[in-house]
């Protein structure tokens, strides 16, 4: 199921500079990650953002888990 969330994690240098986002859409992942942390739930970021979907916030997080399990971040760059 992780692998099928991580399908709407897009990443085009064309939309938001290159950086991860939902779907293509305009929607950074860490803009996603952002709205989380400040304390806003799933429900409230869904009822705000209509073109947004209940997986593409769980992909937000899938996203952030895999970032979190390299062993070095020379991994990354």
């Amino acid at each position: 199921m992780k692998n099928n969330l991580l399908q709407r994690i897009t990443i085009q240098s064309n939309i938001c500079h290159g950086k991860p986002c939902i779907r293509g859409l305009r929607y950074p992942v860490e803009f996603i990650l952002e709205l989380l942390s400040s304390g806003m739930t799933i429900e409230d970021i869904l009822s705000d953002y209509d073109d947004l979907e209940r997986e593409d916030i769980l992909a937000a997080l899938a996203f952030a888990t895999r970032l979190t399990q390299v062993k070095s971040i020379s991994q990354l760059v």
